[in-house]
């Protein structure tokens, strides 16, 4: 049977298995190699939290699903067009995101009596046999047979070539798109260089799962999805955590500073530490601290002694650093804290996203303790916001929290590579070494933008007192003085307002900048509510878009552009955290629009709204 090619705009694919299947190294190879053909692309991986769920189990179900086109791609998809799963459990946890119509590529292995149960089907009900997929094309897979029989004469285990499913798959897939498998052909001859039989036996499943679709008559169709046409330039597929942590590098290099990473593992802000740690050749140094208190107290040590600090974090870890943030706010040194933020309280949901802590960034400290706040909104924005995270640091000699989310943090996209001639000067203005004929130097003594002199221990002439105890206005002797106290409160209010007279005014994303909706978004909802607002620009609704990068302070025009429009609509991923600072600064009657899910927000949810609020 021959088969037709069929051109697509663009395509999402899920994949989805057990937590020992690969699936997120099946997704992150095809999203690589989608990307180097030219590839718009969103990804959205979806882990367990379990370090080693049980097998077959519906918690143990990991999800990658990619959102690839030659159109413009701003989130992973509301569903997909695509579900590839290994075991009844991916099948019944992934269901009902596959649009009517759509392709499910099941491996029957994982359909067994054992599967079925695991994934609590009731006795005696398959659903690749009931008829119950009748909406759906389904194509069954043996791809546990398969890979075995590739395997056959390998003289490896059983155990060991069912590891290697996840190729078999990602080889069929390929063949299904039209792809080539250099690129992943080239990743397990690197990743495997040390153990050749198993670049032998990876290569081998995954040619076999190619040239099954070559030989297979059960498939009568290829699809082809053509490169985007986007700007010029060099690109790379890149994650928010890996973006970040370009960002924290960058801006070290510009500002001429060592950058001194001081963290303690959590999810999902661990990566930023693997990925800082590959870079000791440009003076980066990581330390992995024995707690997360510690962990923000070596930052603190290492900003006062005149290196760019950084520290980072979730939700729960932040908790346990707040004594010290509100140290480093007493200080008035250059802190940056990445919060990568997860589902909560206490523990929580550890793999899942939620913009759960801006409120905790903005009062989680005791007494009154300001500090500068910005967010990524798009894993790529992640390199552009923490280099911003740190500039107000040093510029501005205060703590900033970058916040970022899973998300983001573990999504990925299109990155072109910036110029570091285009990246914004980072100016560093340590206190200069003096005479003792010269006047005392004075450590609060405070410059135009409220900001006190960097006085590096050690040089001449500017010994002082530091310590979390209330400061003497100019000298920083110890005061217990009630009215120095209510002046220097307000003098570190004060200097973090004026940071609004450094950053930039905001800016409306798309739509009128007058009229009858706004949606003000901040953070990962960004995809969502741009595709939403386009198609609903699209359909004759009159609504705008604007997302707020600068959440402490807010730019200095936020308040008139939120006047502009007769309603103005928040979605947040949390309980309403960023619509209790509009109304308490603004005074306006927002509305919010809030899911607490561990999920990001679908664009036809928003766009839902848009349509309930205008009609």
């Amino acid at each position: 049977m021959s088969t037709t090619l069929e051109t697509k705009k663009n395509v999402a694919i899920m994949f989805a298995g057990d937590s020992g299947d690969g699936i997120q190294l099946t997704g992150t190879q095809f999203t690589d190699t989608a990307a180097l053909l030219g590839n718009d692309i969103s990804t959205f991986p979806n882990f367990p939290a379990e370090i080693r769920a049980p097998q077959g189990t519906l918690a143990g179900v990991s999800g990658y699903q990619l959102h690839f086109g030659s159109v413009e791609i701003f989130t992973p998809g509301d569903g997909c067009d695509v579900l590839v799963v290994m075991n009844a459990a991916a099948l019944k946890a992934n269901l009902k995101g596959l649009h009517t119509g759509g392709i499910i590529i099941a491996n029957t292995d994982g359909f067994d009596i054992k599967n079925l149960k695991l994934a609590k089907y009731p006795d005696g009900v398959n659903p690749l046999k009931d008829g119950s997929l009748e909406k759906f094309k389904v194509y069954e897979i043996d791809v546990t047979k398969m890979t075995r029989t590739a395997l056959a004469d390998s003289g490896m285990g059983t155990k060991e070539i069912d590891r290697s499913k996840n190729m078999f798959v990602l080889g069929f897939i390929y063949w299904m798109y039209n792809r080539d498998m250099s690129n992943s052909i080239a990743f397990l001859q690197e990743k495997f260089k040390k153990r050749p039989d198993l670049i032998e036996a990876n290569l081998k499943v995954l040619k076999a799962g190619y040239n099954y679709g070559e030989t297979t008559e059960t498939f009568n169709a290829r699809y082809e999805v053509k490169a985007a046409k986007m700007q010029k330039g060099e690109y790379r597929n890149i994650m928010g955590n890996q973006a970040a942590a370009l960002g924290l590098i960058a801006a070290a290099n510009k500002s001429n500073l060592s950058l001194f990473y001081g963290t303690y593992p959590i999810t999902p802000a661990s990566d930023i530490l693997h990925e800082l740690a590959k870079y000791k050749n440009f003076g980066i140094r990581t330390f992995q601290a024995e707690d997360e208190i510690a962990a923000v107290c070596s930052t603190i040590g290492a900003s006062f002694g005149g290196s760019l600090g950084v520290t980072a974090s979730s939700g729960p870890g932040i908790a346990l650093k707040g004594e010290a943030i509100g140290l480093a706010t007493m200080l008035e040194i250059p802190l940056v804290i990445c919060n990568i933020q997860r589902g909560g309280p206490s523990t929580g949901l550890p793999t899942k996203t939620e913009q759960a802590d801006l409120l905790q960034a903005m009062y989680g400290r005791n007494g009154e303790g300001p500090v500068a706040i910005i967010s990524a909104s798009t894993p790529s924005d992640c390199f552009d916001t923490a280099y911003e995270a740190c500039r107000i640091a040093v510029e501005h000699m205060t703590p900033v929290f970058f916040l970022s989310d899973g998300y983001i943090a573990n999504g990925s996209e299109p990155w072109i590579f910036p110029s570091a001639k285009d990246l914004k000067p980072i100016k560093v203005d340590y206190a200069k070494a003096r005479n003792p004929e010269d006047a005392k130097f004075l450590p609060y003594k405070r410059d135009e933008k409220l900001v006190r002199p960097w006085a590096i221990p050690g040089t001449k002439g500017l010994e002082h007192r530091v310590g979390g105890i209330e400061k003497e206005n100019e000298t920083g002797n110890i005061s217990y003085d009630p009215d120095n106290h209510e002046l220097m409160v307000n003098l570190r209010a004060q200097k973090i307002e004026r940071i609004a007279d450094y950053i930039p005014l905001q800016q409306i994303d798309n739509g009128p900048a007058k009229g009858k909706l706004l949606i003000l978004g901040w953070g990962s909802t960004y995809g969502s509510i741009k595709t939403a607002v386009i198609e609903a620009l699209s359909e004759g609704y009159e609504v705008a878009h604007a997302h707020v990068r600068y959440l402490n302070p807010f730019p200095k025009n936020l308040g008139q552009i939120l006047s502009n429009y007769d309603t103005v609509l928040m979605p947040e991923i949390n309980s309403g955290q960023l619509i209790k600072m509009v109304r308490d600064k603004y005074l306006i009657p927002a509305i919010g629009f809030n899911k607490v899910k561990g999920m990001p927000f679908t664009s036809t949810e928003i766009k839902n709204k848009i349509v309930e609020l205008l009609k």
